[in-house]
Order: structure tokens, then C-alpha cells, then sequence
């Protein structure tokens, strides 16, 4: 990577890291200000963790251009996770979460668009962007995608869990077994088949624009 690319796209990832954490602290101010905070519902959320996860990666990724260092195999991995994990909260969020009804507890309560509009939309697209774009993936086979299934899977078991046998709150109507145990296995059979299908896709495209594939062998 070039010399001034390299700056210019550590300074980038430092942007998107911060247009990111604002879009996750912005509407715990404005709900602490109008007593609608329920902090343990708030950061249950696959939204609200994957652009967490995505600050903190873009945070250290910045670093690592900075120091000049390469990427290794496992973070590269770990920003594989995260491109995948923000595109599918972008797709999932627009086709079936974003003409639900409001929160019958935030009956009155107008939330900030523009948190929404950050996280669900503009960095979900600028984050697909930022993989394809930044020459700093280490080359990673095919088989690295299947990694990509870790996160989800454990925030799945933890949510069941807890709606199961705690408060019997779920953060998406998909994952309610009041809806049928039926759809509920459908939804999830789906939406992770489309973790797989994105994350494989998402290396074979990084590669095809590197030009990896006749280059070093992957790792």
C-alpha cells in the first residue's frame, strides 16, 4: 500500500470509528434525557453490539496503519466478522425491522433519526466499501468465512436464553417463540445461511480486487 494511501486510510478508519460511536452513545443520552433508557435491552441488540465490535476493530485497524504493521490472519478474520455482521444488520434491519411498531413502553417518545440512519444504513454500505477497498487483508481461504459464524451463534445462545428463562423480552419479533417455533428456526436457518454465503463472498471479491489470487498462497 502507498505511503500517503496508507495515513489517509487509517485516518478514515478513525472516522468511521467515531461516526460509530456516536451513533450508539447519541440515543443513550437522548433516552437517559427523557427516562426511556433500559440499558440491559439497549445493548442486547445485534445492532447496537456489531457497531460496538465495529468501533473498536476500525479503532485498532487505524493503529496498524499508522504503525505500518501488516495484518495478521486473525485480525483479518476478526474484520471479516464485522463487515459481514454490519452488512446483514443494514439488510435485515431495512427488509423486515425498520416499519415496526414502536415500543409500547416509548409510546410518546420521538428517538433521533440520525443514529438510526448511521447504523442501519450509512456504515453498513461504507464499512462493505472500506473491506473492498483498503489493500491491508491478510489472504485468507475460503474456509476462513465459516469463522464468521462464531459471534452471531454465541449472541443467539445468549438472547435465547435470556428470553427464554429471565424477562421474556426478545429484541427481534423473529427470534419470539410466540410467533412459532416454526418461524423462528426458518428465520434463523436463513439469516445464517446468509452469514456463510456474505462472509464467502466477501473473500473472494477482496481477493479478486487485490489480484490475490496468483499472488501468495493463503493462509
Amino acid at each position: 500500500m502507498v505511503e500517503k494511501n496508507r495515513v489517509l486510510f487509517a485516518f478514515v478508519r478513525l472516522a468511521m470509528a467515531l461516526t460509530l460511536f456516536v451513533g450508539v452513545s447519541w440515543p443513550i443520552i437522548d433516552r437517559v434525557a427523557h427516562n426511556v433508557f433500559r440499558p440491559t435491552e439497549y445493548f442486547s441488540y445485534f445492532t447496537i453490539l456489531s457497531c460496538s465490535l465495529s468501533t473498536v476493530v476500525l479503532t485498532l485497524g487505524a493503529i496498524k496503519l499508522f504503525r505500518n504493521e501488516p495484518e495478521s490472519v486473525r485480525f483479518s478474520t476478526l474484520r471479516l466478522i464485522v463487515v459481514t455482521s454490519m452488512v446483514i444488520v443494514g439488510v435485515i434491519y431495512n427488509l423486515l425491522l425498520a416499519n415496526d411498531a414502536p415500543d409500547a413502553r416509548d409510546i410518546g417518545y420521538v428517538p433521533p433519526v440520525p443514529p438510526n440512519l448511521i447504523m442501519h444504513m450509512y456504515m453498513p454500505v461504507i464499512i462493505f466499501l472500506e473491506w473492498l477497498i483498503v489493500d491491508s487483508t491478510a489472504r485468507l481461504k475460503i474456509t476462513r468465512a465459516f469463522w464468521v459464524l462464531v459471534y452471531p451463534l454465541i449472541w443467539l445462545i445468549l438472547t435465547m436464553l435470556r428470553g427464554s428463562f429471565t424477562d421474556g423480552w426478545w429484541p427481534y419479533w423473529f427470534l419470539n417463540p410466540a410467533e412459532g417455533v416454526d418461524v423462528v428456526l426458518t428465520w434463523i436457518g436463513v439469516i445464517f445461511s446468509f452469514f456463510v454465503i456474505l462472509s464467502i463472498v466477501l473473500v473472494v471479491i477482496q481477493r479478486l480486487i487485490a489480484g490475490n489470487f496468483t499472488k501468495k498462497p493463503a493462509i
